[in-house]
């Protein structure tokens, strides 16, 4: 059994993409542009601010509007973080799971803390996590595995002895990196070009759930 079991937030604990794309919807219409379905948003949701911009305005960060529009779409997006926002279907049993194993869970994500804490605190999480990290709360985000040694130092746990899972492939070079065992989310925002079997993952999950049956459970 690993010590602590660490996932990445957007796309692989939670169901983010509904309030993201309803924030870049309202910056677009600030924008006099016309709202995007959800389902064209979805798959950029784990690329950050960056990767929703460029879905919705096509601009990237070497951007002159960049700065502003990255800005005003965090402000937006703090306004709502959690209206629309859920555990994933299974994620909940997982959680009880993990914490009836004595096996500690954390979040380890590109969000920035800031809107991390919040938003589990907004899910009844943050007092349940051993750690909590955000893309500025270590040294650099992923795919650095900095990120990763800080949670453990938080959950007190050896990386060795741990699992990370996440939707990216950044997730798995950062967890590879730390010498963790990597779990591929394959539910989450993953594009439809997208091989997952080339990220190097150990394992690759089709739901929450089948992380119990990578356990044992």
């Amino acid at each position: 059994m690993p010590e602590a079991v660490f996932f990445d937030l957007d796309g692989t604990l939670a169901d983010t993409a509904p309030d993201l794309a309803s924030a870049l919807n309202r910056l677009r219409t600030e924008e006099n542009e016309e709202p995007l379905p959800e389902s064209v948003l979805r798959p950029w949701t784990s690329n950050g601010v960056a990767g929703m911009l460029w879905a919705g305005f096509s601009i990237s960060r070497q951007d002159s509007a960049f700065p502003r529009l990255a800005s005003r779409f965090l402000a937006l997006y703090e306004q709502s973080l959690c209206e629309r926002t859920r555990l994933f279907e299974g994620m909940p049993g997982v959680l009880r799971e993990l914490e009836c194993r004595a096996i500690r869970w954390g979040v380890v994500t590109n969000k920035s803390i800031r809107l991390t804490r919040p938003l589990l605190a907004a899910l009844d999480l943050d007092r349940r996590a051993s750690a909590i990290v955000g893309g500025d709360s270590a040294a650099a985000p992923k795919p650095a595995p900095d990120p990763l040694f800080l949670a453990c130092s938080l959950a007190a746990v050896s990386a060795p002895r741990c699992i990370y899972v996440g939707d990216h492939e950044r997730d798995i070079v950062a967890g590879k990196a730390a010498g963790m065992q990597t779990v591929a989310a394959s539910y989450g925002y993953v594009s439809e070009n997208c091989r997952i079997s080339d990220w190097g993952a150990d394992a690759v999950i089709s739901c929450p759930l089948d992380l119990l049956e990578l356990l044992g459970a």
